[in-house]
């Protein structure tokens, strides 16, 4: 046996996680909340069926909104800010996302209906290019004590004048959270889904005339969120952000296997205790966007025991703090500071105008990750066994050289970090940005202190190989794609999280021990 393998196993045997729920017949007797939330009869009426963007590229003025929290508790007040031109009466039907028995969602309450006005686009402020929307609050919800953490949206519904007119939908999406002793924490993504986001016109932090990559630029989560702008029309992106493309696959299979998960938003990873009362910490698809307390507060919990699994690519990128509303709502803007580690080398000089332009202004992100962005940072690629002998391969009946085709892309981590002790490379090939110029990408695992470990897939697209809701999209980038489920991608994350979930057992089942 290897000797850091050793080490690894015997102090995931041997070591009581210091956090988190503990295992044994208190365990055994906890209730399952996401096995009992997804026996309740579900939809796929959640889906919005009538969408219309009439305002530029991005936008639709017939139906959008905005709520006033990222992540909100039960017993707490989420209001909704709605506009509608021309003026139209509206719903808002709110949707629990999960299994449900393969639906999706469970539909929770219908609010209204509502009297519509159309509310005022915002003028940009100079130098941040911010727009943050000061409109008046349609309605508020007191969320029930018996809705359960997860994802929720809002399904937004004109009411026609007349019974010749369309309908218009659109969504709003808002975390429920708690703060309840869970086995997996699920951090959605939600800073670079507002990074991303063009509404109203172009305005993302990626169209600032100085560059893509300018300092000093602005988003609020205070607007909508427009057509998601990359990869040709999507029209469930309109109102929720990227969290439908790559982010639901894994949190519907997560449901659907019954693991015992609870979910956050970015923000939420700030606030003392919320990662450190379970014992696997996921970030999801395209995590790019963290504040520098963010990487902090994953850095400590990592040395106290925690295993985090880094399912996503181009993560932990860039350095973008939070800071208050202007009408003083604390962690309402984020704001592109600077990137994560050192300035990455580009032998081609394409990227001289992206260097020209961003400055290191965090720490170096391998140190949590164990990989980093790497130029070229997109493409296309398949994700290759490297080391099949090892417990994360267990099941899938891998060999070296085995490949899960389209994998990779858009966006993934590459460059093992060299001072790392006991990283190992379980994965690693080429990707092809424009689907010629070459880049490399690595997937790794590293043992933690305390018996957890880090493990990074390098890929945005790893979640699409778990499941396939209903509306999923299938991505068709750099000239490549990934195929959909697969049940190599299903046995390696369960292995991951069952690893993970059994830190701190008083007996580890041997299949876990096993290094096949």
């Amino acid at each position: 046996m290897n000797p850091d393998r050793r080490r690894f196993l015997t102090a995931t045997a041997s070591t009581a996680l210091a956090f988190g729920p503990k295992s044994g017949e208190a365990q055994e007797a906890k209730p399952n909340l996401i096995r009992e939330e997804n026996a309740k009869p579900g939809t796929t009426d959640w889906q919005l069926t009538r969408v219309r963007i009439n305002s530029g590229r991005y936008r639709t003025k017939l139906i959008e909104g905005y709520v006033s929290h990222q992540s909100i508790r039960a017993g707490e007040t989420l209001d909704f800010f709605i506009s509608t031109e021309p003026e139209r009466p509206f719903t808002i039907d709110l949707y629990r996302l999960g299994y449900y028995g393969g639906t999706g969602g469970r539909h929770m309450a219908q609010l209204g209906p509502f009297p519509g006005k159309i509310q005022p686009t915002p003028a940009m402020s100079a130098g941040s290019r911010l727009h943050e929307c000061q409109w008046e609050i349609s309605t508020g919800l007191s969320i029930p004590d018996d809705w359960i953490s997860g994802v929720y949206l809002g399904k937004l519904t004109t009411i026609p004048a007349t019974r010749s007119e369309p309908y218009w939908q659109s969504y709003v999406i808002f975390i429920v959270r708690d703060d309840r002793e869970a086995d997996v924490i699920f951090q959605t993504s939600d800073n670079t889904s507002q990074a991303y986001n063009r509404w109203p016109e172009n305005e993302s932090l990626y169209t600032d005339p100085r560059g893509a990559h300018a300092p000093g630029v602005a988003v609020s989560f205070d607007r909508p969120y427009g057509l998601y702008p990359q990869f040709g029309a999507l029209p469930l992106s309109i109102g929720s952000g990227e969290f439908l493309l790559w982010e639901f696959p894994l949190s519907f299979w997560l449901e659907k296997e019954g693991y015992d998960v609870t979910y956050l938003a970015n923000v939420d990873v700030l606030e003392s205790g919320s990662i450190e009362r379970s014992r696997v910490f996921l970030s999801v698809a395209h995590d790019e966007y963290w504040d520098r307390k963010q990487f902090t507060r994953v850095a400590s919990a990592i040395e106290e025991g925690l295993s985090v699994l880094w399912l996503c690519g181009n993560s932990v990128f860039i350095d973008s703090p939070f800071s208050q509303s202007t009408g003083g709502q604390a962690n309402r803007v984020i704001t592109r500071r600077g990137c994560f580690g050192e300035l990455r080398e580009d032998e081609n000089d394409s990227y001289a105008a992206l260097w020209d332009t961003l400055e290191s202004t965090a720490p170096d992100e391998r140190k949590i990750m164990g990989v980093r962005s790497v130029v070229p940072f997109n493409g296309g690629g398949d994700w290759t066994c490297r080391k099949a002998d090892h417990w994360v391969f267990k099941g899938t009946g891998m060999k070296n050289g085995d490949a899960i085709p389209g994998l990779v892309g858009w966006e993934h981590h590459g460059e093992p970090d060299p001072d790392r002790e006991g990283l190992e490379v379980l994965a690693e090939g080429s990707v092809w940005a424009g689907g010629t110029r070459e880049g490399r990408y690595s997937a790794v695992l590293f043992p933690g202190p305390k018996g957890n470990f880090v493990f990074n897939a390098s890929t945005v697209f790893w979640n699409i190989g778990l499941s396939s809701p209903p509306g999923q999209w299938a991505p068709y980038t750099h000239f490549s794609r990934p195929h959909g489920p697969d049940p190599r991608v299903q046995q390696i994350t369960r292995n991951l999280l069952n690893r993970a979930i059994s830190q701190g057992s008083e007996a580890i089942p041997d299949a876990n021990l096993s290094e096949d």
